[in-house]
């Protein structure tokens, strides 16, 4: 917006009902100029409807994977080059959507902005997704297929292979966002994996700066962490780990020295994790801490955890939780997800996640 387009914004924030021959008169321009105007701020999503109601931010928006997971769990030792007797299943997976699941299982609302082919596998993961969050702005595009990731997993648990069809998420261009910009400047706060291409989530990180939108990044591999923006200011969470950190920096430091890094580059809030060596957050350089992980005798399958952990902190944050309990809440909800095998724990809920930080800590 132009400084007269704020200053006509910011009258009918004051009074939605405020007549344009008024708007006219304390801007200084004619009624009509008013009207072309306000015209030119409804096509942008900044207002609507006939009293000019402003868009409300509601919604946390998951915008990166939506793919089907399947996971084949080996009955005894992998054995290269010849058959091997596996069990499988079939979830709905890809990391936005996870985090979105884990989040409306939480009682918040979401919203997943992603792609999908017309097919039976994006029908299979809307069929399980859309009681947990708004699916209306997906895309489905005719000359491409439903993004897959499957896993491979030993005997123990342990992730193996992960063979990942993720091309069609190469769509998720600049010029696809911005087709979506009402939906955008509705958000509570936009969510995005590091599935998305690197310009996209550069446009995001302008896009939420000049608007004063909250922006979290989700990392979610080593080899990835070269599609951040090369201006990480403004960015209010990176949520990581300390391979993809130490990727990121090009070096090795301490999980407390990466953590500090990250703050220096710009981002106000970060959290790092690090296996069974707990997690370390920080929200200033002079406020870091590190967090415990929680002892398992057993864990079932490991795939979507990380996916637990950052949605806990989302929803922690917003919750207004200081930041030892925000990283205490996605430490708790990891575990518990280590110990399920499904994707996103099916018994999830706000008051069950309480339940759980009584509990384990």
């Amino acid at each position: 917006m132009n400084q007269k387009e704020q200053r006509l914004f910011q009258l009918i924030k004051k009074d939605p009902y405020i007549s344009q021959q008024k708007l006219a008169e304390a801007l200084g321009i004619s009624r009509s100029s008013v009207a072309n105007m306000i015209s030119g701020l409804m096509r942008q999503g900044y207002i609507r409807g006939k009293a000019y109601v402003l868009n409300e931010r509601k919604d946390i928006l998951c915008i990166g994977g939506a793919n089907v997971d399947r996971k084949f769990y080996a009955d005894k030792s992998l054995q290269q080059g010849t058959s091997n007797p596996v069990t499988s299943t079939q979830n709905a997976g890809g990391v936005a959507r996870n985090i979105a699941e884990n989040l409306g299982r939480l009682d918040m609302h979401a919203k997943l902005l992603t792609v999908g082919g017309i097919d039976k596998d994006w029908d299979y993961i809307a069929e399980v997704s859309e009681p947990y969050m708004n699916l209306e702005n997906v895309t489905q595009f005719t000359e491409a297929t439903t993004g897959s990731y499957t896993a491979v997993l030993n005997s123990s648990g342990d992730l193996v292979y992960g063979l990942a069809d993720m091309d069609i998420f190469e769509l998720m261009t600049p010029e696809w966002l911005q087709i979506h910009t009402p939906v955008l400047l509705q958000a509570k706060c936009i969510l995005a994996d590091l599935n998305c291409p690197k310009e996209t989530l550069a446009f995001l990180s302008q896009f939420a700066r000049y608007h004063q939108i909250p922006l979290i990044f989700i990392t979610v591999s080593a080899p990835k962490m070269t599609r951040l923006p090369e201006d990480m200011n403004g960015v209010t969470w990176v949520i990581t780990n300390r391979d993809e950190s130490e990727a990121y920096f090009d070096q090795g430091f301490s999980t407390r020295e990466l953590a500090a890094k990250w703050l220096d580059s710009g981002v106000s809030n970060v959290i790092i994790t690090n296996g069974k060596e707990g997690a370390v957050i920080g929200a200033g350089t002079d406020d870091i801490h590190h967090i415990s992980a929680l002892k398992t005798t057993e864990i079932v399958d490991v795939t979507g955890a990380g996916d637990a952990f950052s949605a806990a902190v989302v929803y922690a944050w917003l919750q207004g939780e200081e930041p030892a309990d925000i990283a205490r809440a996605g430490v708790v909800n990891a575990t518990k997800t280590l110990l399920s095998p499904y994707t996103v724990r099916p018994d999830l809920t706000a008051s069950q996640l309480q339940k759980d930080l009584e509990e384990l800590s």
